[in-house]
């Protein structure tokens, strides 16, 4: 399989446009690149900031079906890489079919993952507490602190003026309790024997989604026969994972080595421009 398409799903508090190091680093090398926003994210991050209105009532499936929508329009199965909770979006992309291999970066778990890190439930418990707002906003503190966690603190407000949104609190409810939901969005068939392979990577440096999570995660595959890969990065952030070219190197040569060998769905037809675009 000639795999030409890589495709980028953001997570959560930002948009596609965290992924503009890659996008550049990627197309350089002659791939055809789609880092489309989550559905109603398309303003900048002004506009989402003053009005989150268009994404604030966004559940998980929503994300995923909208991601789904972009693939089956594609003529080849892509790459598909996720950050975060985008890494949760692709690895329910696989179970359902889609994909020429996938990779998920410092990904939330999916449901029957036994635990969460105190970082994701203190944000669950508090959205719990304000049934007001539809949607849970980060502080340059709270970026700094769980992000961004390595770096200079200036450089760090830097990186949250120009990347963070507000998050739509369904979305991140629906993961946080999964476990204690009968019929959930985040679910995913751990023993899908025919899903396209799945790289797991993580940050040893990662508070928001700790090295012992995403290992957890992996050992919910272990009775699956599809290739199920780990890669951990000892000295990065949850955000730097995103600043790192030898981490988008890693992934997709991983993700081209293994694509080679998968039998996918493709689909013939005619493809939108689905880019995004990065604002200075």
């Amino acid at each position: 399989m000639n795999v030409t398409t890589i495709f980028l799903i953001n997570g959560l508090w930002m948009t596609a446009l965290s992924w503009e190091l890659w996008i550049k680093h990627y197309s350089q090398k002659g791939y055809n690149v789609i880092a489309a926003n989550w559905p109603g994210m398309e303003g900048n991050i002004e506009q989402l900031r003053r009005d989150p209105s268009t994404f604030a009532s966004l559940g998980l499936r929503d994300v995923v079906d909208h991601y789904e929508h972009i693939i089956r329009r594609l003529e080849s199965p892509p790459v598909i890489i996720g950050h975060g909770f985008g890494g949760l979006v692709t690895q329910i992309l696989l179970d359902r079919g889609w994909g020429a291999a996938g990779v998920a970066i410092a990904s939330a778990p999916p449901k029957g993952v036994s635990w969460l890190p105190l970082s994701i439930l203190k944000l669950a418990f508090s959205v719990l507490g304000n049934f007001k707002s539809k949607i849970t906003s980060l502080t340059a503190e709270q970026f700094h602190r769980v992000f961004s966690n390595t770096v200079w603190e200036p450089a760090s407000v830097a990186a949250f003026e120009r990347y963070a949104v507000p998050a739509p609190n369904r979305v991140l409810l629906q993961t946080a309790f999964a476990n204690f939901t009968q019929h959930t969005a985040s679910t995913v068939n751990f023993r899908n024997n025919t899903r396209a392979p799945l790289l797991l990577v993580a940050g040893g440096e990662d508070r928001v989604v700790p090295t012992s999570l995403v290992k957890a995660n992996l050992d919910s595959y272990r009775e699956s026969k599809a290739d199920t890969d780990h890669k951990e990065f000892p000295d990065d952030t949850h955000f730097s994972l995103l600043r790192e070219m030898k981490v988008a190197d890693y992934v997709l040569g991983w993700a081209l080595c293994r694509a080679n060998g998968s039998k996918l769905k493709t689909v013939s037809s005619q493809t939108d421009t689905w880019s995004v675009q990065l604002s200075t």
